[in-house]
């Protein structure tokens, strides 16, 4: 009976990375390419039509300076780029940079001096975005090399240890990687839209969230589901 539980238990775990892959397939190449389900796969939206409220004088015309120059009217960001009505080339370890856009775009390249604190904000902005790059990179990896190795446990157990260490991995892996996706999306939301002076609309990717969150907890059950396997595996030697 232990064994077909056991058969079960590694079967089960083998096909939630099986079912991880596809939503991670989505995240990764989510907002690369211009097509009707590619293009709503996105981290956060800016829309920044009227980035000029119409509490200012001559917001209209000054709205429509800032197109003239340059400005689009949404940017919308992925793990490889953005997207401002056309998308620009897929980058590794890619990051969005707010004041790089609006200078090459506004302010034709020109320098400009940034307070200290928005360096700061800018820097891990960077390192954040990076990590949660390689995270999800590395977590496809090793999500779809678990989907044979998870079913070796019911061969031996030998093996229980290895896979249940790298199921460890790929789970704080994926889990990091949504968790800083989210954590930059609500920020850049909350920051970019508290802005008084200015009129930026912000929207999160539903669809991406759920996507990166549904790959997440397959992949973290089917952690849990390797580590149940080795804990009952060391319970009969301890009585």
């Amino acid at each position: 009976m232990a064994n077909v539980h056991r058969r079960n238990t590694a079967f089960a775990a083998s096909t939630l990375y099986f079912l991880s892959i596809p939503f991670l397939i989505l995240v990764i190449i989510g907002n690369t390419h211009i097509n009707s389900t590619l293009n709503d796969i996105y981290f956060f939206k800016l829309d920044v039509s009227q980035v000029i409220p119409i509490s200012v004088d001559n917001s209209q015309l000054l709205n429509s300076v800032a197109r003239s120059l340059g400005l689009h009217d949404f940017y919308q960001v992925g793990l490889w780029n953005f997207c401002e009505g056309y998308n620009d080339d897929p980058k590794q370890w890619y990051w969005f940079n707010p004041v790089e856009i609006l200078v090459s775009e506004l302010l034709a390249g020109a320098q400009i001096a940034l307070p200290a604190e928005a360096v700061t904000v800018l820097n891990l902005l960077k390192i954040g975005s990076r990590i949660m790059y390689g995270c999800f990179m590395a977590g496809i990896c090793i999500d779809f090399v678990l989907i044979p190795l998870s079913l070796l446990v019911i061969r031996t157990r030998w093996w229980s240890l290895v896979i249940t260490v790298l199921a460890f991995c790929t789970a704080v892996l994926v889990s990091l990687a949504a968790i800083i996706a989210t954590v930059i999306s609500v920020a850049a939301k909350v920051a970019l839209t508290a802005q008084d002076q200015l009129n930026i609309k912000a929207n999160i990717g539903i669809k991406m969230f759920v996507f990166m969150w549904l790959a997440a907890i397959f992949t973290d059950v089917a952690f849990l589901l390797h580590a149940a396997m080795r804990i009952s595996r060391r319970v009969p030697n301890q009585r």
